[in-house]
């Protein structure tokens, strides 16, 4: 669809860490396209990113502070809101300790404009050892291995999950007239970005070009509420949930690809990686088992079953799956 407009709307959760949000809101001035707006998210109740805000001194960008606080996982999804108060064209997510190189936004939108797609995936840069004085940009991006650049069908696309995450945050750039539900619900902040990428269901425009810094520091992002569980219990029930995901992805892939799979050149990762992926969630069939040494799909296999048979889904997720059914049901996917 042909636009004439062309206003950003950024989306920023930040949480004590004045430094590193003032370094995320600097990329925005940076930016060569300068129709944006960012909404900053505070979820600190002493409102340490208010200050922040200020010294820029720019009305583009506008602070809240969270109301009761949301925690992590909230407080990233609600910047997936489809809402629009501010008539914006196009929608992007930074997370504070993130940021954007300077043609982010124009070459996105120009990409939106020249594809016609509404939903693009970008590569970030890593940002190893971040808050550090080490802190070193990768020299790949967070997509390579994973992907390749081109356009994916919601259905192929979802095939990723068998082999690593997909998603990231803040590579996914979108239009107003987007379709698929990018706010997710009630989740953890690492089970989010899983889920994202299976609700995927149109299109997605792979940017292999990283043109964001993902910072690399994941023991700083896991403020969920309420989740007292020991390691071992959250780790179990994450990947029953991806496993979840990974099988009905498989299911909803047709099966022209479910034949093709280990040979598609879509994906990246080796057919051997493949074989593994499927084994573990205990899709396998007589060749991707074939591909592995037999103590290892056994080893692969039972490991599969035991997420399966002791993972747990809560309430939230599986209410997440219906929705997905319920989407499905309603409408022409991918």
């Amino acid at each position: 669809m042909e636009r004439n407009g062309g206003r950003v709307q950024v989306r920023t959760p930040t949480y004590r860490r004045p430094v590193a949000l003032k370094r995320c809101l600097e990329s925005l001035l940076a930016q060569t396209w300068t129709d944006w707006i960012c909404d900053v998210f505070d979820d600190d109740p002493d409102e340490s990113g208010r200050a922040v805000c200020a010294a820029l001194n720019d009305a583009r960008i506008r602070y809240t502070a969270n109301r009761p606080r949301k925690f992590a996982s909230a407080n990233i999804d609600q910047c997936f809101s489809s809402a629009n108060p501010n008539d914006a064209d196009y929608f992007c997510v930074v997370e504070d300790d993130n940021s954007l190189l300077p043609r982010f936004m124009e070459r996105n939108i120009d990409l939106c404009r020249t594809r016609k797609v509404e939903l693009i995936l970008r590569n970030q840069f890593v940002e190893l050892a971040s808050g550090t004085a080490q802190a070193r940009l990768s020299d790949g991006g967070v997509l390579d291995g994973q992907l390749i650049d081109g356009l994916y069908e919601a259905d192929l696309f979802r095939l990723v999950l068998l082999t690593g995450i997909g998603v990231s945050n803040g590579g996914l750039f979108w239009t107003r007239d987007v379709r698929s539900a990018l706010e997710i619900g009630p989740c953890t902040a690492t089970s989010q970005e899983y889920m994202r990428t299976f609700a995927v269901s149109e299109p997605i425009l792979v940017a292999m070009e990283p043109l964001a810094v993902w910072a690399e520091n994941g023991e700083q992002t896991t403020r969920d509420v309420g989740n007292k569980a020991s390691y071992l219990r959250r780790e179990l029930d994450l990947k029953h949930g991806t496993q979840r995901l990974q099988r009905q992805a498989w299911r909803l892939a047709g099966a022209e690809r479910r034949r093709d799979y280990l040979s598609l050149p879509d994906f990246p990762a080796s057919r051997i990686d493949r074989a593994k992926g499927l084994t573990k969630a205990l899709l396998a069939g007589a060749q991707a088992l074939s591909m592995l040494p037999l103590k290892e799909a056994v080893n692969l296999s039972l490991r599969g079953l035991a997420i399966r048979l002791l993972g747990r889904s809560d309430a939230a997720f599986d209410a997440f799956m219906a929705d997905q059914a319920r989407r499905r049901r309603s409408g022409p996917d991918g």
